[in-house]
């Protein structure tokens, strides 16, 4: 059973909480205002809901794959519902206009991005992959590549993929041996490819995989890595030596196939300067990177429906409080149980945090691309730098973590296949392994974001903070979130100040605490969220602001606190880990 109502009454409140309007008023989205953009998250709605109708079958029948000719085939409604995705203008929607896409904001392409991975997580892979190539070919492409692939990706006409990961090399790009040969006007490439996510399918006529590879004078390491494209079709129409020699078996996601991508002397074009390719496959792997957080919104969010569905119904035992007993009935709905409301309020209160984070960022987004002012660009593009590991990582695992409470409320029906849940958590367990893994994400935001410029992204947003901070002193209303938000703001810069110096000593120290560091980040990040939306919720009064209220409430009361507990673990450091002797182990 799968019942999905997207969440556009918080979209929209989350969009006018963040201040769409400085988006709006840009040149660049003069076509996208406040009005355009409710009409378009409510059309983008309509089609998720049919499109949860193809959830099912992507997880019980998965993908049928042909030994002798590497053809894939997708589930049942799979390709129906990728070609009115195609033919409503949706794939191309945040595209340059220049190349046949719609030219929106970011911010409309999250809200729907969350819509249709929890609507169908496996199908939404695909143009999601897709969207990525086009970002990194429009920002390293030659005009000739953008010219040929663009207008085709963005139209849906053609799908994209990401080739990195080989039998050897995961996290360690640089161990990559794919072999790219000069030839004539292009390269012949030779190699095998790993979990390729939509390597192979019967969605799109053809494919074009990003591909990391090296040339014959590369130097070692990740130095040496190129990006080649290499459609599975070349521009003459003839079948490029790619071929899909296997596919995986998987926990979850069981309707995306992952594949073994093999080739040899496949045709291939470079993509940007030779031994740079990082710079392009980064610009595709960020992109994914928000995209996989913005999942754990999604797949949390509708397992919380359907668990709110199920509490609604069922009944067990007495209410402790006397008066809240039917007496009518031989027990009470679970509802009445604090546990059960703890749960599920665990879960929406964070979602809606998360939510605003993911909407924060997206107008970020816009800004650092289409504002005329450099200083507001680079301001907006160290926000989005220094927060992208954060919701990668934090929004993954408190997803996770949200989608078992749901499943918690439901008892042994949520551990069946009578109710999607299962399936959330099988889908959503590989969010915090791909696209770099969590720790990844940590090591990033440590070793990379911190110190970045002389620490200039966490002072871009540190006085975005201070800003709200100074909105909301004085307003007795908003004191009871405002003193909690600047509490667990104080405790970051404190532990940021003694984990820096403690890594200074010994690179170890970061490593050891970068995990619990992000999460200690995110707790807070959520914070920040929800003081900006019960600002917004202050004052300007709706339907949603008593509701809004109560979760911010839950949330700096009952979540927030699990931050403080991180904190002696980050001060631990290495030594408990690192003082056993690998016999031990």
């Amino acid at each position: 059973m799968q019942t999905y109502k997207p969440p556009v009454d918080d979209m929209l409140f989350q969009l006018d909480a963040f201040g769409y309007g400085r988006v709006a008023e840009l040149e660049a989205f003069d076509a996208y205002d406040r009005d355009t953009i409710e009409a378009l998250i409510r059309q983008a709605a309509a089609f998720g809901a049919e499109m949860s109708a193809t959830n099912k079958a992507g997880d019980t029948e998965g993908v049928k794959w042909e030994p002798e000719t590497g053809a894939i085939t997708t589930a049942t409604g799979f390709k129906e519902t990728y070609l009115k995705m195609k033919e409503a203008g949706f794939i191309g929607l945040c595209s340059a206009e220049e190349y046949g896409g719609g030219g929106a904001p970011s911010t409309l392409g999250t809200f729907v991005t969350e819509i249709w991975t929890a609507a169908n997580k496996s199908l939404s892979m695909c143009p999601g992959l897709t969207a990525g190539l086009v970002e990194a070919l429009t920002a390293y492409g030659t005009d000739e590549q953008k010219q040929t692939f663009l207008p085709k990706l963005i139209s849906g006409e053609w799908a994209g993929t990401m080739c990195l990961t080989e039998p050897q090399c995961g996290t360690d790009l640089g161990l990559c041996r794919t072999k790219a040969v000069p030839f004539g006007d292009h390269f012949k490439l030779t190699g095998t490819k790993i979990w390729i996510t939509f390597g192979e399918h019967d969605l799109t006529d053809n494919i074009v995989h990003l591909v990391l590879g090296r040339l014959p004078d590369a130097p070692e390491g990740i130095k040496g890595i190129s990006t080649f494209l290499v459609p599975k079709v070349t521009l003459e129409g003839k079948r490029n030596p790619v071929k899909c020699t296997g596919v995986e078996h998987k926990m979850g996601i069981h309707g995306s196939p992952t594949c073994v991508i093999d080739m040899e002397d496949a045709e291939g074009w470079l993509v940007g300067e030779p031994h740079r390719g990082m710079r392009t496959m980064f610009v595709m792997m960020n992109e994914a990177r928000l995209l996989v957080g913005v999942e754990g919104i999604s797949l949390a969010d509708v397992a919380y429906q359907q668990a709110l569905s199920f509490a609604k119904d069922r009944r067990q035992s007495r209410s402790l409080d006397p008066a809240k007993q039917d007496k009518d009935q031989p027990a009470d709905n679970i509802l009445v149980h604090p546990d059960v409301r703890r749960m599920l309020l665990n879960v929406k209160s964070t979602v809606e945090g998360m939510r605003g984070v993911a909407t924060y960022i997206s107008l970020n987004i816009d800004l650092a691309h289409k504002s005329p002012d450099e200083k507001v660009r680079e301001k907006a593009d160290d926000i989005v730098a220094l927060l992208t590991p954060i919701v990668k990582g934090f929004n993954t695992e408190k997803g996770f973590q949200n989608i078992s409470d749901a499943m918690q409320v439901c008892g042994g029906s949520g551990y069946t296949t009578d109710w999607n849940i299962e399936q959330y958590m099988r889908d959503s367990r590989i969010a915090m392994i791909y696209e770099g893994t969590n720790h990844i994400q940590a090591l990033d935001l440590v070793g990379r974001k911190l110190p970045r410029h002389g620490g200039r992204l966490v002072k871009n947003f540190q006085a975005e903070v201070m800003a709200l901070f100074a909105a909301c002193q004085g307003k007795e209303e908003l004191a009871e979130f405002l003193e909690p938000t600047q509490k667990i703001f104080g405790a970051l810069t404190e532990v940021t100040m003694d984990l820096g110096g403690r890594a200074l000593a010994a690179a170890e120290q970061a490593g050891a605490g970068a995990t619990n560091y992000l999460n200690l980040f995110g707790y807070a990040t959520l914070a920040f969220s929800w003081l900006m939306q019960c600002k917004y919720a202050l004052e300007n009064d709706s339907a949603m602001t008593k509701t809004k209220l109560k979760t911010a409430r839950y949330y700096f009361a009952q979540v927030l606190p699990e931050a403080y507990g991180l904190i002696p673990k980050i001060k631990a450091g290495k030594d408990t880990m690192m003082d056993f002797d690998v016999s031990e182990l």
